[in-house]
């Protein structure tokens, strides 16, 4: 009995640990995707040099 609870325990926790990752892959996409539009969609300075849309 005890077997099979702990292999019924280590199911679950690998499927909360795989839908976490893939949730967190999805989250990083929309990142990337957000930081490409703000890439190619950056302004210029005032100076006419290349402007940065992020401030670091």
């Amino acid at each position: 009995m005890v077997p099979l609870l702990l292999v019924l325990l280590l199911a679950i926790v690998l499927f909360g640990v795989g839908f976490a990752v893939k949730v967190l892959w999805w989250i990083a996409l929309a990142v990337l995707v957000l930081w490409v539009i703000g890439f190619l969609a950056r302004g210029t300075t005032a100076g006419g040099g290349r402007g940065r849309w992020y401030r670091w």
